[in-house]
C-alpha cells in the first residue's frame, strides 16, 4: 500500500467538498476544481474533516493509482485554499518581458518578438524590469504547463546562461574555446 495514499488530505476551512461516483469538485476562496478518479481502483471517502483514498483490490494497477489520485486530489483542495506559483528569471542583454492583458510578448533575441497567448485559469504577472515571470493559478498541472512552455521559447544556454530558466534553477555552464590554443 502506498504511503503517500495512506496519508488523509485535511480539509482546510472555507472548502467544500463534493464526492461524487468518479469525480471530485472542490470549491474553496480561489475558485473551483473537479478531478476525476477512476472508481474501479480507488475509493474516495470524506471521514471527519479530511478525504482518505483506499484501494480497492489488491491489483497492481490499483497500488499504482492509489498515490497518484491522492496526490490530484490533494493539489486540487490546496489549489483552491493557498494556489500555485511559478516563477521564471530572463538572463540576458536586452531579453525582457511584458504582459497587456493575457498576452505575454517576451523579447528573446530573435528577429521577431515571440507572443504568447496565457490560457484561462492561469495569471502571468511581469516585474518593473521586466526580468521575473511569475506564473500563478490554482491548478496545479495548468501552472507547470504554462511555466514550461514559456521557458521553451529560450531555454538556458551553458555558456553565458542567457535564457529563460526557473527562479531556483542551477544550469551548469561550460568554459568554451577559450580552454584551448
Amino acid at each position: 500500500m502506498s504511503r503517500i495514499g495512506r496519508t488523509p488530505i485535511p480539509i482546510a476551512q472555507g472548502v467544500d467538498v463534493e464526492i461524487l461516483e468518479d469525480k471530485i469538485k472542490v470549491k474553496g476562496p480561489k475558485g473551483s476544481l473537479e478531478q476525476y478518479y477512476d472508481a474501479k481502483y480507488v475509493s474516495v471517502e470524506k471521514e471527519d474533516n479530511n478525504i482518505v483514498v483506499k484501494t480497492k483490490g489488491e491489483f497492481k494497477t490499483a497500488k499504482a493509482m492509489h498515490g497518484l489520485y491522492r496526490s490530484l486530489i490533494f493539489n486540487a483542495v490546496e489549489g483552491v485554499s493557498n494556489g500555485f506559483a511559478k516563477t521564471l528569471q530572463i538572463e540576458g542583454v536586452g531579453y525582457k518581458a511584458a504582459v497587456s492583458g493575457k498576452k505575454l510578448t517576451l523579447t528573446l533575441g530573435f528577429s521577431h518578438d515571440v507572443v504568447y497567448n496565457v490560457p484561462d485559469g492561469v495569471n502571468v504577472e511581469v516585474d518593473k524590469k521586466g526580468v521575473e515571470i511569475v506564473v500563478s493559478g490554482i491548478d496545479k498541472q495548468l501552472v507547470g504547463l504554462v511555466a514550461s512552455q514559456i521557458r521553451a521559447f529560450k531555454p538556458p544556454e551553458p555558456y553565458k546562461g542567457k535564457g529563460i530558466r526557473y527562479k531556483d534553477e542551477y544550469v551548469r555552464r561550460k568554459m568554451g574555446k577559450a580552454a584551448t590554443k
